[in-house]
């Protein structure tokens, strides 16, 4: 039997079900998944009840979670990453497995990149030692939605980026010939470029990066 809160949530998605608006966001999402229709304002204000009624702390709270990401439509996945990212505060050791859950399951860059840089930013900022234990793992995996949140995680870190451990990040996944690998490369540099630019650019001059990543890294200098 499936949550309350969920079957009321639902329920109200259900009542406000746009198959014209669903069509245009599936071919923008280049059909991925199916969607209700709600865009992200009304997804917002439609799911504000169960974001305020679940607590995190409620002994099925992951199991609420992971309902959400098992349903087709892809809104269910956002009001998920949503409500993580509003309780990220919380989490703790015990919620990695189920993040990389969350990275692996159903992967593309909409769900995983607020993951990368709220999620796991949070939970490796908190507990820094994770980033040996698992991180190294993802990094080395054949996983490319792992490797780009390896390269990821610490957009919101501004002065507080591991300069060193970025770079190094950078180096590992540098010879992967994948879009998404070598945009996460760019967004990544192009953020601490807010902060350092030399270290940037001197690292740009210095290493046989693709010409995605160079422009992207370069985007904003």
């Amino acid at each position: 039997m499936e949550n309350k809160h969920l079957q009321l949530l639902q329920s109200i998605f259900e009542s406000e079900r746009n198959i014209e608006k669903a069509t245009n966001m599936e071919k923008y999402m280049r059909g991925m998944f199916p969607f209700i229709g709600l865009r992200a304002p009304d997804r917002k204000l439609l799911s504000r009840t169960f974001m305020r009624e679940l607590k995190f702390q409620d002994e099925g709270m992951m199991s609420v979670i992971h309902s959400l990401w098992e349903k087709p439509e892809r809104e269910y996945q956002y009001v998920a990453v949503d409500y993580l990212v509003k309780n990220k505060r919380y989490l703790n050791v015990e919620h990695l497995d189920m993040i990389k859950y969350l990275i692996v399951t159903k992967s593309w860059w909409d769900t995983v990149d607020l993951i990368a840089s709220h999620l796991v930013g949070t939970l490796f900022s908190k507990y820094p030692q994770l980033i040996k234990e698992r991180g190294d793992e993802w990094l080395h995996s054949d996983n490319i939605w792992l490797q780009r949140t390896m390269l990821l995680f610490q957009l919101k870190y501004k002065e507080e980026t591991d300069e060193e451990l970025l770079f190094s990040i950078i180096r590992q996944t540098n010879h992967i010939e994948e879009f998404f690998i070598q945009k996460a490369i760019g967004w990544s540099l192009r953020e601490y470029s807010k902060i350092n630019p030399d270290a940037v650019i001197d690292f740009i001059k210095s290493h046989e990066l693709s010409n995605l990543a160079k422009r992207e890294g370069l985007k904003i200098m």
